[in-house]
This record gives structure tokens, C-alpha cells and sequence, in this order.
């Protein structure tokens, strides 16, 4: 096929496909002539077709063997598939003679002019404001594509989920709404106290169940200028206020508060600002992302995958950004903090003198592909101040120890931490580990009596394998304890070897499925605790959050066995296994003024379910129970009681 325009020698040449049919696209519009050529046929001309501009030009063409006479059928301009039949004064081809074995081979033409660019897009003003069709597929069945999102709707496009400019063109609006309900039924090992609910009772242990139950709402609001998907912001102010209420049920005085007049149940409320802060991008550093940008103010920032060290929503600065297309990221942070209400955990306006340092890289694909680890320094700069809760309980410093029997003396704590840990899978094993190694001085350690160096360590290790749609997990957890036997100047060791975190949250284990991380144990006849709520560690800390570290404690050792089920994909299950003992005995011994104290915690247990019926983070039910069956250590500092908790927690999110 050869297409050479009116009066001109370029010319455009095509072939056929196996059905007959060429195409030939973006043709100035003119007038142009056709050649058609096929061995042992009569060449075809079809002189002075008409292309005219954003037009579609179908013509018919049908060539015979070399004896047998042209005929040339034409269908209209812009009209494809054109009815086919003899031109004026021909007769039926079927009465010409062919070639045996050849039939005549029609040759269809599709010759389409360049449209106009007015023929071609539509201008439209706002690209945000394009309405979706409606879409009615069936009479009694409606199947649509296309939806027209509402305010309420948060899974549709909403200009309050930030799908599209609050105004202009690059300022959107993101707004979350949370509820988060809990119950925790529960038994503990609880003194019955100077001034018992039942005085004549001769036992030293009291009633320990107890019921706790919460509401919070939090409110974000997000305003950001940049664009709705994977590009970082230019500009933002996020705004995250949270409100609080709670209550706790017990069977004994002096545990809502230290007034035991005060009953054995507590109501509290509370409002705090969890998220405030500016966050602006300092410069672009390459086309695929990668980008410096400063955030200042309240802020969330967990310094590693699993929240072993530090977690927190606090004051602070921070400059973050990723280098060679987001395969390494980086934080430079530092955070000022504040006291936190005792009984919600919420923010307080009341400065808590105590500033987090942080450094940290994360290297993606690290040795291989889908494993990554970090490198992380941080500081913990404790000052010296006296503290008590809402609850009128002095929690700083502990009182345990000097603090007892010296009177209240405040001490001040410099702890350095160098960390690695990483999160992924290497192969078809998954792998998350984490060491620390804690350094620095605590002018008056409690426990000991005196100034203490530091020099500690946490361990971690999980690895699991996935089997279509179970993963079987197995993991181990180390935290070095102090053997030191004497206090004060009888103390021959003046370094303090039991680790302790910033303010952690860990989720290693079991998590909420096991008794020892999710619950809070009270080292009866002390003011400190045994373990602390969404912690692993015996760090014998008066509170995780308005308390002091202390690295004089008899660290743990924990093996884990456990196993989660994909049973839908709106059901998974989970069974945890621990095993418990302490590392040294000797901090236990000196405090509780008894001995020996053996190793053994204890065994405990966990189960439960994650049900998410619509398939989203919208709305999560999670349900389990919890045993800690004691072993002879955990016996010989409190009871022989098996410790039980059974919680559910409902998280709505628009």
C-alpha cells in the first residue's frame, strides 16, 4: 500500500494484515492518492481521497487476479465497515473469471487525519473536580464503579480524608477520628496493707482481682500542602488532641490511691495533647524522593521496630530523610519531655526535666533483599527531681532503699545506649533482633546506695517461618541483671550491670497475650514494681513513665513459642508460650531482706484473636486471655497463685 499525497513525491507506505486490513495514523489532512500492489494482481489506484482534520476515512477496496477486470467499492468518510456493492454500471464480481485456486482478496483501508487539539482534550480548570459518572450496570443489581463520596464517608473520595485540595491546588485535609474501648479482668498478688478491706483477716496477701476499664478519643487533624500519594510534603500542621476516661475496681484500700480513705474503686478523666507540631521539607536531594524535611514539636517517635528502648508521644525536634531512592533513612532527634497523667498515660503541660537524644540509620536490602537493620546512639539525660502522682504515691525517686531509710534524696542519670536491630526475612526465614549496650553514671542509685557506672545489655531474637496461612514463631529475650549482694559503702562493685530502658514499649513475645509484658506486677512491701505494663523487663521501677531507669535489678531471661492463623482474612488467631527466669537474685534478696530467692518466674500463657470485619484498620476487635502459672522464685518474693487476665479492646477509626 503506498499513500502519496496530491502533487507531492513523499509518500507513506503500508502492509496488510492477515485479514486484509492496513492502518495508517496521523496523516495531515489533504488530498492524497492510494496505490495498491499485490503480485499476480491488477495493481489498484484510487485517486483523490479526502482527508479532512479529526476525521476517519474507511475505504473499501477489492483487487482481482491479473485476468479478471478492477472493481472498486467506496464507503463513506468517517463511517467504518461500509455496506460493499457494485458501483453504478458494474456487474456482480462473482462473473468474472479468476485464477483457479485464487479468490478475490479485499483489502479494507482505515486512514485517520491528526485531530485537532480542541478535537482531542478537554480543558478543564480543576483536575481535583472531575465528577465520576453515575454507573447502572443491571436493573436490580447495582454494581458501580464509580461512587460519589460524602463527608461521613471515609472509604470513598472525601475532602476530608485528604483525596483531594481542602483549597487550591496542593492544600489537603486529613482528618481521624479514634475510639479505642478496654477491659482487663484480672488477678494480681496484692498485700492487704496496714489498713485492710477486712482488718481481721491474718493473711499478708489480699484480694486481687480487679477490673479496669477505658475509653479515649483522639482527634487529628492533618493539614498538608503537596499531593495525595507517595510524594513527600512541602508544609504541614498536625494537630492531635486526646481525651480519656477510666476506671478501676479493686478488693483493696490503698491501690487507687495512697489515702485509703479513698476507697477501693477510682473514676479519673483526662484531656492531653498528644501531637502538635510544624513540619516543613528542607530540600529535595534527587528525582526518586529522597528529601531532608525538620519536624518541631509534640511528636510520636519509636526508635526501633519493636519499641524496645524508646516510644514515645513527646516535645521535640526532628530532622529526618532518606538517601539513594529511600534505601537508607535517617533521624537526627532530640525531645524535651513532659509528666504524663498517672491513670490515662496522656501528656501533661508540666515539664518532666528529662531529655532523649537520638541518632539513627536504617539501611533497607541490608546483605540481602528484604531484610533491613538499624544503627541507633542514644541519650538519656535524667535531671534529679522529686515526684509524686496523681495518686499521691512518690514515684520519684523510688522509694526503695536509701530513699527509705535516708530520707527523700533525688538523683540524676546519664545513660548512653548504642543499638542495632533489624526487622525482615533473609530467604524464607524471618528474622528481628535487637542488642543494646547501656553506659553512663547514676549519681545515687537507690538500691545501691550509692554512685554507680553503668554497664548493661539487652538481647533479642525472633525467628519465624510463614506456611501458607500459619507462621510458627520462636524467639528468646535477654536482660542482664546486677550480683551485686551489698548497699552503700559495703558494695564492692561500683558498676550497675541490670538493664533498663528509656521509656519502652515492647512488642516482642506474645505482646497483649502475655501475662508478664501486658500487666503491671507490684513488688509487695516496696514502692517499686516487678515489671511494668507493655514491658519485658524486672527493672523494679517505681513507674515506666513518671519513674527513673534503675540498673540495679535482677534482669530476665525469656523463651517464647508461639504461633499465629490467618483462620479468614478478617479472623487471626494467636497462642503464645513463655518461659521465665531471673538472671541474678541478688537485688531481690537485699530489698525483700529474705533469701535465698531462686531463679524460676514462671510459665506463662496466652491466647486470642484479631477480627477486623471490614477487612480494614477501621474497625479491630481484639480479645484474649492470659496465665502466669508461677514457678519457685515467683513464689518465694509473692505467691504461689496463678495470675490471670482476660481483656478485650474495641478501635474504631474514621
Amino acid at each position: 500500500m503506498t499513500l502519496t499525497p496530491a502533487g507531492a513525491q513523499a509518500a507513506q507506505t503500508a502492509t496488510t494484515n492477515g485479514e486484509g486490513i492496513f492502518r495508517i495514523r496521523n496523516l495531515p489532512p489533504g488530498t492524497y492518492d492510494l496505490v495498491v500492489e499485490k503480485p499476480g494482481f491488477q495493481t489498484l489506484k484510487r485517486a483523490g481521497l479526502e482527508v479532512r482534520s479529526g476525521a476517519l476515512l474507511t475505504t473499501v477496496l477489492t483487487m482481482e487476479a491479473l485476468s479478471a477486470a478492477v472493481r472498486v467499492l467506496k464507503g463513506p468518510a468517517g463511517v467504518p465497515g461500509a455496506t460493499m456493492g457494485p458501483e453504478p454500471g458494474e456487474t456482480n464480481l462473482s462473473s468474472y473469471p479468476v485464477i483457479p485456486g485464487e479468490r478475490p482478496q479485499p483489502a479494507v483501508a482505515i486512514v485517520e487525519g491528526e485531530p485537532s487539539e480542541s478535537q482531542n482534550l478537554t480543558p478543564e480548570p480543576d483536575r481535583w473536580k472531575i465528577q465520576m459518572p453515575e454507573w447502572t450496570r443491571y436493573e436490580k443489581e447495582r454494581e458501580p464503579p464509580y461512587i460519589q463520596g460524602h463527608w461521613y464517608d471515609p472509604f470513598n473520595r472525601n475532602r476530608f480524608k485528604g483525596d483531594y485540595p481542602i483549597f487550591g491546588q496542593q492544600w489537603f485535609f486529613n482528618f481521624t477520628g479514634t475510639s479505642e474501648t478496654v477491659l482487663d479482668v484480672r488477678r494480681l498478688p496484692i498485700p492487704s496493707g496496714v489498713s485492710a478491706e477486712q482488718p481481721g483477716e491474718e493473711a499478708f496477701f489480699g484480694k486481687g482481682e480487679q477490673a479496669f476499664a477505658s475509653e479515649q478519643f483522639r482527634f487529628s487533624f492533618d493539614l498538608f500542602r503537596g499531593d495525595t500519594s507517595f510524594r513527600p510534603v512541602d508544609f504541614r500542621l498536625r494537630f492531635t488532641p486526646a481525651v480519656d476516661v477510666n476506671f478501676l475496681q479493686t478488693r483493696e484500700r490503698g491501690l487507687v490511691n495512697i489515702d485509703v480513705r479513698d476507697g477501693l474503686n477510682r473514676l479519673d478523666a483526662h484531656a492531653g495533647l498528644q501531637e502538635g507540631f510544624a513540619e516543613i521539607k528542607l530540600h529535595d536531594l534527587s528525582p526518586n524522593f529522597d528529601i531532608v524535611s525538620l519536624r518541631a514539636g509534640i511528636q510520636q517517635f519509636n526508635s526501633d521496630f519493636r519499641g524496645f528502648l524508646f516510644s514515645e508521644e513527646q516535645p521535640g525536634i526532628r530532622l529526618f530523610g532518606n538517601l539513594r531512592s529511600n534505601r537508607f533513612n535517617y533521624n537526627l532527634a532530640y525531645f524535651y519531655l513532659l509528666e504524663k497523667d498517672t491513670n490515662s498515660e496522656l501528656n501533661t503541660f508540666d515539664p518532666r526535666h528529662q531529655q532523649v537524644y537520638i541518632a539513627n540509620l536504617y539501611v533497607q536490602d541490608f546483605l540481602t533483599h528484604g531484610y533491613t537493620t538499624q544503627f541507633s546512639f542514644h541519650v538519656n539525660r535524667d535531671d534529679a527531681t522529686v515526684h509524686y502522682n496523681d495518686n499521691d504515691f512518690l514515684v520519684r525517686p523510688e522509694p526503695i532503699g536509701l530513699v527509705v531509710n535516708g530520707g527523700v534524696k533525688p538523683h540524676s542519670i546519664r545513660a548512653y545506649y548504642l543499638g542495632w536491630t533489624s526487622n525482615g526475612h533473609i530467604g524464607w526465614l524471618n528474622v528481628s533482633h535487637a542488642f543494646y549496650q547501656a553506659l553512663g553514671h547514676d549519681t545515687l542509685n537507690p538500691i545501691a546506695g550509692r554512685y554507680v557506672n553503668i554497664n548493661a545489655q539487652l538481647a533479642a531474637l525472633e525467628l519465624s517461618v510463614d506456611r501458607d496461612w500459619k507462621r510458627f514463631r520462636a524467639a528468646v529475650f535477654y536482660q542482664s541483671g546486677d550480683g551485686a549482694t551489698h548497699s552503700g559503702i559495703f558494695r564492692r562493685d561500683g558498676t550497675a550491670h541490670g538493664f533498663d530502658t528509656i521509656v519502652d514499649d515492647t512488642h516482642f513475645a506474645g505482646t497483649e497475650f502475655s501475662f508478664w509484658d501486658s500487666e503491671g506486677i507490684r513488688l509487695t512491701g516496696t514502692g517499686v514494681a516487678l515489671t511494668q505494663p507493655g514491658s519485658l523487663l524486672a527493672s523494679l521501677r517505681s513507674d515506666k513513665f513518671e519513674g527513673q531507669a534503675n540498673f540495679v535489678n535482677p534482669g530476665v531471661f525469656l523463651a517464647n513459642l508461639g504461633a499465629d492463623f490467618d483462620v479468614t482474612p478478617k479472623l487471626r488467631a494467636f497462642v503464645n508460650g513463655n518461659y521465665l527466669r531471673f538472671m541474678q537474685t541478688e537485688p531481690l534478696e537485699f530489698l525483700l531482706f529474705q533469701q535465698p530467692v531462686r531463679h524460676g518466674i514462671g510459665t506463662d500463657l496466652g491466647t486470642g484473636i484479631e477480627y477486623r470485619p471490614p477487612l480494614t484498620e477501621n474497625m479491630v476487635l481484639t480479645a484474649g486471655t492470659s496465665y502466669l502459672i508461677p514457678a519457685r522464685g515467683f513464689e518465694q518474693i509473692l505467691n504461689g497463685k496463678a495470675l490471670i487476665s482476660v481483656f478485650a479492646r474495641l478501635k474504631f477509626m474514621f
